[in-house]
Order: C-alpha cells, then structure tokens, then sequence
C-alpha cells in the first residue's frame, strides 16, 4: 500500500503543508494559508518597533486549511489516493515562539478578557522588547551557571523563551499571573492534534528546550530554581508548571485525535510527531550530513550543522546552542544564522529603489540583478554591515544596525543592492569561520528557500565569499519536508528510520555554485575590511583605527573597474 506523510510549516507570515509519498519523495500536495490578523500575520504596536505578536487562532485555521488543501490536491492528482494512506504528521514552527496558557492549556490569547491585550498573545520570534532581560540573563548565568550559558554561545538572546517570559513578567503582572504556564509553539501544535494540551503532560520538544530555554539532561533539565529565583521568584515558581523532560522529533507525541481527524479528514489514530523547529527540520529536509551546513535563506537565515555525539565537542562562542538530539538523534545540533537577508533587501527596494528599475518589487529585482551582470567583485567602491534587524551571530546583539559605506553622488541602486548581498555573505563567513575554528568542518552548504532557487547573482557571491560549494535543495519546503519525514519516523510502520527516509525523499539541484578564483583574492579583501567594521562597531574589546577603509575601498574599485 503506498504510504505518505505531512508535514505541517509554520513560518512568520503564512503556514503550508507538504504531503509527500515516501516511496520517492514525491510532492502530491501543498497548501499556503496566509496569517490574516495584524500586518501580514504579525500585531504590532506602533509605539514600540520591538513588539512581534500573533493570534493563536490564526495557527488553528490555518492548520484546517492547509491540511484539507494538500489533500484535495492529492485527490484531483494522484490516481488512486487515499487520506487513509497518510501514516503520520509532522510539526515545524518558528522559535522561540511561546504562548501563556491557562491549566488547560488553552492559549490567554483565545480567551475574551484577553482578545485585546498584546501580551496574552503568542510572543513571535523576532519579538525583541526582552533585550533587556536577555543581558540581565546573560550576566547572572556567567556569574553562577557559565557552564549553561556555554551551550548557549555565551550570549542568551531576546529572541529566546526566559526573556520574554521575564519581559511579560514585569509589563504586565495580570497576563503572567493568568498563564499557569507558557508551551512553545512548536509544541502546542502537536498537544493540540493528539488531544493533550495539558501543560503538564503534553510532549515537550528538545529542539526548542535545548536551544532557547536552557534545557540539558547534563544539568537537570531547566534552569535550576536558585538561578530563576535571582532573576524573579515567579520564574522559580513557574518552572514546577513546565517540563523536566524533553523528546527528540522523530519521537511520537501522541496520536490523532478523533476531533481533528474529523476536521482535517484524516484517520483517527494516526502517528503526531514531537514537534521542533523549521530551520532543524528544514535542515533534514536538505539532507543535512554531517561536514554539510545548511543554510535556510529567507527573510533571516538559519544556520544549523551537526556533529556526533560520540565525539567532543568544544562550546563555540556566539553560536545560538548547541544541543543533543535537536536536529539528528545522536549528533549534536549547532544553530547559528542571521537576523535579517531576505528582509534587508525588501527594505531596500520598498523604501529606496526608484521606479526607473520598475514598478512592483519584483521588476525591480529583476532588473537591479540584470544591471549587475558582468560586474566585478569589488567595482561598485560599497561596503555594509548585515545588522538591519541586528547582529544573531556571533555578537548576539539585537541592538546594532545597519551601515553603508562608500556611497558617492554616481552611486547607483543596483550597486547598493549588490553591497547588501555581499555583506549577507560575509555575515555568513563569520560564522563559518567561528564554528571551523572550533573543530566543526564546513565542507559543502545545502541552501533552501526562495533566494537560493531565484537569485543565481546571489548565489554566485556567497560561492566566491564562502570559498565553498553551494548547492540548493530540490525541494522549496525543505522545513515542511523534514517534518513530514519525523511524521513517518513517529509512525514506526515500516516507513524505515530518518537517514533512510532521507535517502529516499531528500535532494539537490543539479546546479552547484563553485568559487570563482579571482573572485575570492578581491573578496579576500574586501572581509578583511568588513571584519574591521564588524568588529570596530560590534566589540568593546577593538581599539584598531578605521580611516584606511573608505580610501582601501576607492583603490579596490579602481582596480577593478
């Protein structure tokens, strides 16, 4: 009988469903809902540029939808198919994503004396109003727990679970008081599905847990009480409402229950892996091997690598955790990436491009990359830093921003534009550099998502800057296609374990982006002046001088024009 799995993406804007067949990896449905409250999915609050919000309702029609879309689809195009013939679902989500819940885990957003209050809803990722509590956090774990802030890369984010959860704590003392507790979105999903949205019992991802809230077997689980109380008492408190276990995501959280079976219109029964991240399962969905990063491109990027667990591995400063079972079980995930790529660039042509490159955004885009065509590495005389929405890794600091450098009166859109790719790719350097330096060897990167499939200028800059290959996954849901393969893993009905599924479902294109020799001696350059930026305005420790770098970068632009 054939067999099929879905996999259910969650991303900032919009989720999809992939359903696959396992035999071949083949697509035979897909789905898109897009996010209708607030700003294209997102609530935000005009007085403060921090706050990233979502409605949980939002999650759960959406979740119907797309399901019953990639199953019509199925139906109309494939011969013979049966929603009975689908074994399991798998969950990704962004993170740290958590939503405050009552005892019955039903998210303080759903409920109607919360319906209007920010912060009862579901506290997005890139949701950064904790920097505070995040250094706050960073200091006290360096003073009595620096073996746990270690994993964490040295630096504990605002994009992270305990800093919002302190954030909420002290803004708004009603909302922390009515959430019995607080359940990632990656793992609410999965509870709702199965039937269980019990806080206390519902299966708790080690993904999210390891990655974001500080999670390790190697020191008890959570954070321990003396460390939580320091910050607040009522974290203390809260952490006995939480979890002291944590699964890896070929694990089943449970199965279908009868409810949702009715109304996605699949069989009752059916396996509900734990759920994880979209960039660690969209990971696996690029085949991820180890000496293989995968590189995520999207509006940010994620970053993840693995290593196995029989061997040691060096904490690595500046990485967001390193944690077992968070990718692959038996290798260690290592998670760094990049607050803002694909966001920096529609920025740019929102606000900045003129209508001379066209009128919609994506003539302009087509047209900035045509006019950089035949261009050498180094000719437009521009530099930038990356950090439009902040510095993920290595610096971990939500509060640096953007610089461009160079411009002139003759400096034109697509120039900057070309500026802005190249620093992506340096930021993408920087990290490489930092993990090889501490023993993980980076010897091809996978790259999925849209930029990678449509922008081969792009592509071409990151091969030369990198110095590595660059391949691009066939599949343009990577994250919806691993949580379909920990759906079949959780299934455990013949459908093989995850590096079998992988073989049979996972792929690259044909193309590979390979480094340009010449290319790399001018880029070579160039990041010796990026990281002289980067570190000018990054670090307390520099103390170089920068006034060589504008007259270095007119010299490189006349040699190469």
């Amino acid at each position: 009988m054939k067999r099929y799995s879905l996999g259910i993406d969650y991303g900032t804007n919009s989720c999809r469903s992939l359903l696959i067949d396992l035999d071949n990896g083949a697509e035979v449905g897909s789905t898109v809902f897009n996010y209708p409250s607030g700003e294209m999915g997102i609530l935000l609050d005009p007085k403060d540029p921090h706050v990233a919000r979502q409605n949980p309702q939002d999650y759960l029609d959406g979740l119907e939808a797309v399901v019953r879309g990639a199953l019509q689809q199925a139906q109309e195009n494939v011969p013979g198919f049966d929603p009975a013939q689908v074994i399991g679902i798998g969950i990704d989500t962004t993170g740290s994503t958590p939503i405050p819940v009552n005892k019955d885990g039903t998210p303080l957003g759903l409920m109607p004396e919360f319906k209007n209050n920010l912060n009862a809803m579901v506290w997005l990722w890139k949701d950064h109003t904790g920097y505070a509590e995040a250094a706050e956090i960073t200091q006290l774990a360096h003073e009595m727990r620096p073996n746990i802030i270690a994993k964490c890369g040295g630096i504990y984010s605002s994009e992270w679970w305990w800093s919002k959860i302190l954030r909420l704590r002290r803004v708004d003392a009603q909302v922390f008081e009515a959430a019995y507790s607080f359940v990632e979105h990656c793992d609410w999903i999965p509870a709702v599905l199965t039937g269980n949205t019990d806080p206390l019992t519902l299966k708790r991802g080690v993904c999210s847990a390891g990655h974001k809230a500080m999670f390790s077997t190697e020191w008890g689980g959570l954070p321990d009480k003396e460390f939580l109380a320091r910050l607040d008492p009522a974290l203390a408190d809260l952490r006995d409402r939480l979890y002291s276990v944590a699964h890896t995501a070929d694990v089943k959280a449970g199965d279908l229950c009868a409810e949702w079976s009715q109304r996605l219109g699949l069989k009752a029964g059916i396996a509900i892996s734990v759920g994880a991240f979209d960039a660690h399962m969209g990971a696996v969905g690029a085949g991820i091997k180890e000496g293989t990063l995968v590189k995520i491109l999207g509006t940010s990027t994620c970053d993840l690598m693995i290593a196995p667990t029989s061997k040691p591995l060096a904490d690595i400063p500046g990485v967001c955790g390193i944690v077992n079972g968070s990718v692959l079980p038996g290798y260690y995930g290592i998670e760094a990436g990049q607050s803002a790529v694909g966001d920096i660039f529609l920025w740019f042509v929102n606000h900045l491009v003129p209508d001379t490159y066209g009128i919609t955004v994506g003539e302009k885009f087509v047209n900035m990359e045509k006019a950089m065509l035949g261009k050498k590495p180094g000719s437009t005389g521009l530099l930038a830093l990356d950090w439009n929405n902040g510095n993920r890794t290595v610096l971990v600091d939500v509060r640096l921003t953007g610089l461009l450098l160079g411009q002139t009166l003759h400096t034109e859109a697509h120039e900057i534009y070309r500026a802005y790719i190249e620093a992506t790719a340096f930021g993408a350097l920087t990290i490489i550099k930092r993990v090889e330096e501490y023993g993980v060897k980076i010897e091809e990167v996978i790259n999925t998502g849209g930029l990678s499939i449509k922008n081969a200028t792009l592509m071409q800059c990151y091969a030369d800057i990198i110095g590595k290959p660059m391949k691009v996954s066939q599949s343009e849901q990577t994250c919806a296609l691993g949580a379909a393969i920990f759906g079949a893993a959780a299934a455990a009905a013949g459908a093989g374990d995850i590096h079998t599924l992988q073989s049979q479902v996972t792929a690259t294109r044909e193309k590979v982006y390979y480094p340009i020799p010449e290319n790399q001696a001018v880029y070579a350059e160039l990041y010796t002046l990026y990281r002289t930026l980067h570190d000018a305005f990054g670090t307390t420790e520099w103390n170089g001088k920068i006034n060589h770098v504008m007259k270095q970068l007119l010299d490189i632009r006349a040699r190469q024009s």
